[in-house]
């Protein structure tokens, strides 16, 4: 059985929070320019509301080039134009708080564009000036500096360095960059960094934001000696999980706790196993992590029980909470990883997208089954959890985007052999009959920013609303049903004595999942079935006790 540490007073809202995750230039569209847009969100609402969720996860939406779909930011301070500015944003606040729903906000604090003023002013400076301070530049190895300052290797692919040429046309220093050359990494052991994110945090909980997702906030910190690599092709050691990023979120934390009675959250973007993971939640820093363990399993009884056994181990000795999530803007649909029935040879060899972003033939029929299980069995677990725009319809991902149309810096800096992750972020379907699926402005003539196909049709929005059976009102029922589980309950693996199904008690609830196999037996002390994902296998099924007279 694990009970798990709560603060003291009343419970907090995003402990046990439903958080639906917003990609918004693949949302909706207001004005039929083809890119989604603030606007377009702000007039969705009500089907987010519907949904059941506590709060929206807006993805980047600040000025940017958009090398990397908006995780390359030009400037942390304001609303880009392109997605309605700041007017936008205000009346998508005041909407989603009309209705109940927290708004949270992405932050990028690893890197930034090319294109922000401050790496602008440090190409323009010369080596060792205060404004190169603010990044990680080095110089060169070899007599003339003309090889990289390290071996390691940017996360999407290719060399983790790029060198400047100088005003003159020589070639002079080099930076760092975890990901995109575009995204120069900042360098943390400068203190006007933290200050400026210090600020940055402030100035949108001023204006009424109530959280932030941290991208990949296990790097900021780099190891002091930047070594290199034994094998530069395998994990990265010294980029990720440095013990100087705790320093950093508990200033954040304490930044987030001097706005009393706001209930502010901080979630770190956190791909570690869960026993490290743990580490950025407790006492004074993080609010939430990702676990990300379980979204990389196997449609699997075995792995599923592990994974989620390893991060529940985890969490006793910590104050926060894992966010659970089986899908995102960064990794192939649950529908087609669950689906995939005969998996193509793997062209990278990157783990991380051997296991997410596997591709091949699928079976889209098991793969919503199987989706619609896991999510149900996501929905009963303590802790809070993310839904990604598109999962409450059931979509796959889109596997066949032309080569020409992808836009993830992936796919080029691989050398077109990993095909990244657009195909997660094709606009969404709203309407079957209509151009574009209702994605923009009927009025509007511009084809959307990514192309979607045909058979996007059958998933559209109006069509589901029709259904009573659809995937859409599943999650519907399911999100409404997770409202009645006692947030305080213990979690407590029940034993089936099988290896293909596997049950927890959380309270009078009990979730049953077979992933094959027949029906499991249910007992009469788990009481009445109130909610499945499916008849047979692969099925989840919610069982509620009657209280005790």
């Amino acid at each position: 059985m694990y009970e798990f540490q709560t603060p003291t007073g009343p419970r907090p809202w995003w402990r046990d929070s439903v958080i639906y995750q917003l990609y918004v230039r693949s949302f909706a569209d207001a004005n039929g320019d083809g890119i989604g847009d603030l606007d377009g969100i702000a007039e969705r609402l009500d089907h987010i509301a519907s949904l059941g969720v506590d709060g929206l996860w807006l993805n980047p939406c600040y000025p940017s080039p958009n090398r990397d779909g908006g995780y390359d930011v030009a400037d942390y301070t304001v609303v880009d134009e392109r997605y309605g500015g700041m007017a936008a944003f205000e009346k998508l606040r005041d909407g989603a708080h009309a209705r109940g729903l927290k708004l949270l906000m992405d932050l990028v604090p690893n890197h930034c564009s090319a294109d922000h003023a401050w790496f602008r002013r440090a190409v323009a400076a010369p080596p060792g000036s205060p404004e190169r301070g603010l990044f990680i530049f080095r110089d060169g190895r070899g007599p003339d500096g003309s090889q990289p300052p390290n071996n390691w290797r940017s996360t999407f692919g290719g060399p983790a360095w790029t060198r400047l040429t100088g005003p003159d046309g020589e070639p002079e220093q080099w930076y760092l960059h975890s990901f995109d050359s575009s995204q120069p990494d900042f360098d943390w052991t400068d203190p006007r960094v933290g200050a400026m994110f210090d600020d940055v945090l402030r100035l949108w909980f001023d204006r009424g934001v109530d959280g932030f997702r941290i991208d990949v906030a296990y790097a900021m910190v780099k190891h002091p000696g930047l070594p290199d690599l034994d094998d530069p092709d395998g994990e990265n050691p010294y980029t990720w999980n440095q013990p100087g990023v705790h320093e950093i979120f508990r200033r954040w934390r304490a930044i987030a706790d001097a706005y009393e009675g706001r209930e502010l959250t901080l979630l770190g973007e956190v791909w570690l196993p869960p026993s490290e993971a743990a580490a950025y939640i407790r006492a004074g820093e993080l609010h939430q992590v990702f676990n990300f363990d379980l979204l990389q399993q196997p449609f699997d009884a075995k792995a599923f029980h592990a994974s989620v056994t390893q991060c529940l181990e985890a969490l006793k000795e910590v104050e926060g909470v894992p966010a659970w999530t089986l899908n995102s803007h960064d990794v192939h649909r649950a529908v087609s990883r669950y689906g995939l029935v005969h998996a193509e040879p793997p062209t990278t060899a990157d783990a991380n997208a051997l296991r997410t972003r596997a591709r091949g033939v699928v079976d889209v029929g098991l793969g919503v089954a199987r989706a619609k299980a896991a999510a149900l069995l996501l929905l009963a677990l303590p802790g809070s959890v993310y839904l990604y725009q598109g999962e409450e319809l059931g979509l796959p991902e889109v596997l066949d985007l032309p080569d020409d149309a992808r836009q993830d810096p992936i796919w080029e800096r691989s050398g077109r052999t990993e095909h990244g992750r657009d195909g997660s972020r094709v606009p969404l379907p709203w309407r079957a009959d209509e151009p574009g699926f209702g994605f923009g402005d009927p009025g509007g003539s511009a084809a959307t920013w990514l192309p979607q196909p045909a058979w996007f049709a059958d998933f559209a929005v109006d069509r589901e609303e029709a259904d009573p059976g659809s995937v859409l009102a599943f999650y519907r029922s399911a999100v409404r049903e997770r409202a009645s589980l006692d947030p305080e309950s213990a979690f407590e693996w029940l034993e089936l004595g099988r290896d293909d199904a596997l049950a927890f008690r959380r309270g009078r609830h009990v979730c049953v999942t077979v992933f094959s196999g027949p029906p499991v037996e249910a007992r009469p002390e788990w009481g009445h079935p109130v909610i499945t994902s499916a008849p047979t296998a692969p099925a989840t099924t919610w069982y509620r006790a009657e209280p005790t007279p």
